[in-house]
């Protein structure tokens, strides 16, 4: 799959509090990417969209100002006073347990990342986020949903809940972490849920592997209670930051804009090329102080995909050598398992930003794409995410960024915008291409990663080869 970049742009609109409930501002009309690029896009955008600022000197605009999904950021966690009460409560309730996955997402609602939802899906939920990608909520609006987050239990457990209207929900090594109130269980069509996700139900899929195949046939969905925070104890949980925390990061450090990069995979220079201008590119409008907030997906990715403690390390060097500036950048972590469910996906991706305080959101080629499962192509368009992102139905206060293709400049001996006049000087270098490189031990080409973060990689895959050669039988002859 290449990881050249190509972006589009949605202007961000808003509801007028001053009008009659009925009315409502018209949208900004949306604009088509310019295929010159010599000029900044968003430039033609400062007029309609200037910063909002608190006082004159323009001294601290916060990025929070963008409001969560349905108004109010979710949170689910019980107060540290109530836990001992509450963990009373579920101990006489009949038990689900959950798999790693279903930590992962119990993760994701209680912090408030798909706010307004405040549990796993009950029906009237699940097929409106299955077939319309969005919720209506009561008063009418609508919030873009386009991930079905449900919990799946089996015979046994259903026959075991019986009539009871609560559950308490149990991790995989036994630990009480929540409830769930107010229950509703309903049918699990695996077949109808794998076709409208990804658009095919070709084997192969990981998740659906991973997950879907294995579950049970029913849907169990509810309100959702949370004894205490998720942690994973892995050294990583001081950089899995709430949308509540960073938000508050944002405003401490007094942030005007905040765009966000998802990614999962290793940072190369062309990412930093990216991020970098799209700072710039802020600055240009007015902004006085944008802050990325840098976004590797944390919870489940497939198998050949880089573990996360290494993408962390390798992240951390790019920031230690200078390729993205600290005093500009937070890295946290995104607690969501991945699909690779390409267009249907990339807008969970930029809904959850929302509820953390981003307003602009940077999307790539083939975002949350991957290869055919069983053929040699790519399972979706690659353009395709980018222009969902610009129609998706409750993401129109989200600015979506356009920037031209990034590739390995042969002259310039570095990353850089691709200039189609000299084509021939640009070397597309893949994400599959740059494992091998990795795995190989064969360096890239100077200027396509940071020397350090290259590293990280090396030792990675010379241990995974060490751990084969151990893990293989020893043949002793007679």
């Amino acid at each position: 799959m290449s990881l050249t970049i190509k972006l589009h742009i949605t202007p961000y609109t808003h509801k007028n509090n001053t009008l009659n409930n009925n009315l409502r501002t018209k949208f900004i009309s949306r604009i088509k990417p310019n295929p010159i690029y010599n000029t900044n896009p968003l430039l033609h955008f400062v007029s309609n969209h200037k910063p909002r600022m608190q006082n004159p000197s323009f001294s601290c605009v916060k990025s929070s100002l963008i409001d969560p999904d349905g108004g109010l950021l979710v949170d689910l966690v019980v107060p540290e006073t109530e836990r001992e009460l509450k963990a009373n409560e579920a101990a006489s309730m009949p038990k689900v347990k959950l798999t790693k996955i279903d930590v992962e997402w119990v993760h994701v609602i209680s912090e408030g990342w798909a706010s307004p939802l405040k549990g796993f899906m009950r029906e009237t939920e699940y097929l409106q986020s299955l077939h319309f990608n969005s919720l209506r909520l009561g008063d009418g609006s609508v919030v873009n949903m386009s991930l079905p987050i449900v919990l799946a239990i089996d015979d046994e457990t259903k026959g075991t809940i019986g009539s009871e209207k609560n559950v308490a929900l149990v991790a995989p090594d036994g630990e009480l972490i929540g409830t769930l109130k107010s229950i509703e269980i309903y049918k699990h069509n695996k077949e109808e849920r794998i076709a409208r996700t990804w658009g095919t139900t070709a084997p192969g899929l990981p998740y659906v592997e991973e997950y879907i195949a294995p579950a049970g046939n029913w849907l169990i969905g509810g309100d959702l209670e949370v004894l205490k925070p998720i942690k994973y104890n892995d050294g990583l949980d001081n950089y899995r930051l709430s949308p509540k925390q960073l938000r508050k990061e944002f405003d401490t450090r007094e942030a005007d804009a905040v765009f966000a990069f998802q990614l999962r995979n290793p940072v190369h220079n062309g990412h930093a090329l990216l991020m970098n201008d799209t700072r710039k590119r802020l600055l240009d409008m007015g902004y006085k102080n944008p802050i990325l907030l840098l976004h590797p997906l944390g919870g489940y990715t497939k198998a050949d995909d880089v573990p996360l403690d290494v993408r962390m390390e390798q992240h951390s060097k790019v920031l230690e050598d200078g390729v993205l500036d600290p005093k500009t950048t937070i890295v946290a972590i995104f607690p969501s398992p991945m699909h690779y469910a390409g267009p249907t996906e990339v807008q969970w991706h930029a809904k959850a930003r929302v509820n953390a305080g981003a307003n602009f959101y940077i999307v790539g080629r083939d975002p949350a794409g991957m290869g055919h499962p069983t053929e040699k192509r790519d399972l979706y368009d690659p353009d395709h995410g980018k222009k969902v992102l610009s129609m998706a139905p409750g993401l129109e206060k989200l600015n979506i960024l356009p920037f031209r293709v990034a590739a390995y400049d042969t002259v310039a001996k570095k990353m850089a915008f691709f200039d189609p006049s000299r084509a021939q000087d640009f070397l597309f270098i893949s994400g599959t291409k740059m494992r091998n490189f990795a795995k190989t031990g064969e360096n890239p080409p100077d200027g396509f990663m940071c020397p350090n973060g290259w590293k990280v990689l090396v030792r990675h895959y010379e241990s995974l080869q060490v751990e084969e050669a151990e893990q293989k039988p020893t043949v002793l002859s007679a």
